[in-house]
C-alpha cells in the first residue's frame, strides 16, 4: 500500500520560507478540521510546505503520491493473507484516520475516480471513513486533516476535480517564489552562494515565461535546487544547466539548442 509516514518534531520542521500568509491559513484550517486543497505547478513547493506544516503542528503525516491505479482500495486497506491467515491491513487514510494524523494526497487528481468518493464523508461535518469491507464507520480521531494537491496545468477533460468535490475544500494557490525568495531558498538547500544562484534563478524565470509556446511546463524550484547542488558540486555551469533544467523539460533538438542560446545569453 502506498503511504509514507513522517513522525518528525516540530523541532525538526523541514526548512520552508512563506511566500504570504500560507502558514497562518493552513494552521487556522487545521485548528478548526478543514480539509485542505493546495493549487500549484509541479515542484514549486506544495510538498515541502504541507512536511513543515505537520513538524510545526506536531502532527504525523502520512503522505500518499497519488497515480494513474491508485484506487479507494489502496488507500482505505485490503485483507491480506499473513502467516497462513487472513488479516486486515488499514491503508494510509484510514491509519491517520484512526491516528488524528495529516493524509496528504500528492496530485489526487492523478488517482482513480473511486478515490474522491471516498473521500466526501471525511470532507464534511460527518468527518467518517465507510469501511465497507469490515463494516466499520470510522470517525475521524481529533487531529485528522485531509490535505490534497493538484496542478492546475495539467487537468484536462478526462483529469479533473468535480465542483462537487473542490467545494469541500478551502484552497490555497502556489506559484514559484519571487527571486528574492526563490534566491534564498536555493542557496540554503544546494550549498551554492547565494550571487552564484542569482543567475540560475534569471533563467528559470526566462524558461518559466515559455510555458505554453516551446515549452509545456515551466522549470520548478526542484530542478534549479539541482542544478545548483551539481555547481556546486564541481560541474560546470552550462553542463548542470542542460542536466537539471533543460533535459527534463524536453526532448525536441532544437528547443534545446536554443534554450542554451539563452543560458549563454544570461551567463554570458
Amino acid at each position: 500500500m502506498d503511504g509514507t509516514l513522517n513522525l518528525k518534531g516540530a523541532a525538526e520542521a523541514p526548512f520552508y520560507l512563506p511566500q504570504g500568509d500560507e502558514c497562518d491559513v493552513f494552521a487556522a484550517a487545521a485548528a478548526h478540521d478543514l480539509p485542505i486543497l493546495l493549487k500549484g505547478p509541479t515542484g514549486c513547493g506544495k510538498t515541502r510546505f504541507v512536511a513543515h506544516m505537520a513538524a510545526r503542528l506536531g502532527r504525523p503525516l502520512y503522505t500518499v503520491a497519488c497515480h494513474d491505479d491508485l484506487s479507494a482500495a489502496d488507500l482505505i486497506g485490503r485483507y491480506l493473507l499473513k502467516g497462513g491467515e487472513t488479516v486486515w491491513v488499514d491503508g494510509p487514510l484510514t491509519r491517520a484516520v484512526r491516528e488524528g494524523a495529516i493524509c496528504y494526497l500528492d496530485e489526487v487528481v492523478e488517482a482513480r475516480r473511486d478515490v474522491t468518493v471516498v473521500l466526501h464523508p471525511l470532507t464534511d461535518d460527518r468527518r467518517i471513513l465507510p469501511i465497507d469491507r469490515t463494516g466499520e464507520e470510522l470517525e475521524a480521531a481529533p487531529g485528522f486533516l485531509l490535505v490534497a494537491s493538484y496542478n492546475p496545468g495539467y487537468q484536462n477533460i478526462l483529469k479533473t476535480l468535480k465542483p462537487s468535490t473542490r467545494q469541500r475544500f478551502i484552497s490555497l494557490e502556489f506559484t514559484f517564489p519571487k527571486p528574492e525568495h526563490e534566491i534564498p531558498v536555493v542557496a540554503r538547500e544546494s550549498g551554492l552562494s547565494e550571487d552564484r544562484v542569482k543567475p540560475l534563478v534569471r533563467v528559470a524565470n526566462k524558461l518559466r515565461a515559455m510555458k505554453g509556446q516551446d515549452l509545456e511546463e515551466g522549470v520548478s524550484t526542484r530542478l534549479v535546487v539541482y542544478a545548483a547542488t551539481l555547481i556546486a558540486g564541481g560541474m560546470p555551469v552550462e553542463r548542470a544547466i542542460l542536466t537539471a533544467m533543460i533535459e527534463p523539460l524536453t526532448d525536441d533538438s532544437d528547443t534545446k539548442r536554443g534554450l542554451l542560446d539563452l543560458v549563454t545569453a544570461v551567463f554570458g
